[in-house]
């Protein structure tokens, strides 16, 4: 990564403490903890992302993973999604101090991308989601032609889940990429999934 992209995700990070002071937008303030928890478990997506163009991050919050991977890759044409009008308005905020290819919408995605205004896209991720059952059918319905669904696991939710989910929605698992988060050690994986021919 280069140093205007860790410029930005630096800057990112500054003002995510500052609008989190009147905004309550993230239980995380301690700035080891926001670029271990927030921004490296963001930027491991970077890792099987591959060349899409194109990114939805559903459920985004304050722009994680979306506004993240747009700070370190600046191609990477990125939605960010969310419900909540406040942090609607920090994502579009920070994506414009920071010149950012990022947009965010203040929709509650439902599988209807026409309806809500939301672009198909070739990678779709989302943290905020813990239920494959629930998550994976409803990303795939957001996938432009040859996209792939990102799936990101804490320790609860295991690749063997989601690999019967993605059975039952015509996903299947192209990898998984296993890791520790360097401070706490905490297990993550990054499960790359694309629609069976």
């Amino acid at each position: 990564m280069d140093a205007a992209a860790r410029s930005r995700l630096r800057r990112y990070a500054e003002r995510l403490v500052e609008w989190n002071r009147r905004l309550n937008l993230t239980a995380i303030v301690e700035p080891g903890a926001i670029a271990e928890l927030h921004l490296v478990d963001s930027l491991a997506v970077l890792r099987t992302l591959g060349e899409a163009g194109s990114l939805l991050d559903i459920g985004s919050g304050a722009g994680l993973p979306g506004v993240a991977l747009a700070c370190a890759r600046p191609g990477l044409d990125v939605t960010c999604c969310d419900s909540v009008q406040k942090k609607v308005a920090f994502v579009k905020a920070v994506a414009a101090e920071l010149d950012l290819s990022c947009r965010a919408r203040a929709v509650r995605a439902a599988g209807h991308p026409d309806e809500e205004r939301l672009p198909r896209a070739e990678a779709v991720v989302s943290r905020a989601f813990a239920d494959p059952g629930r998550w994976l059918p409803l990303a795939a319905s957001y996938l432009a032609p040859g996209g792939k669904v990102f799936a990101m696991l804490g320790r609860r939710v295991q690749v063997n889940d989601i690999a019967a989910a993605a059975a039952g929605c015509g996903l299947s698992v192209d990898i998984a990429d296993a890791f520790s988060l360097p401070r706490s050690g905490a297990s993550r994986t990054v499960v790359r999934l694309s629609p069976r021919r």
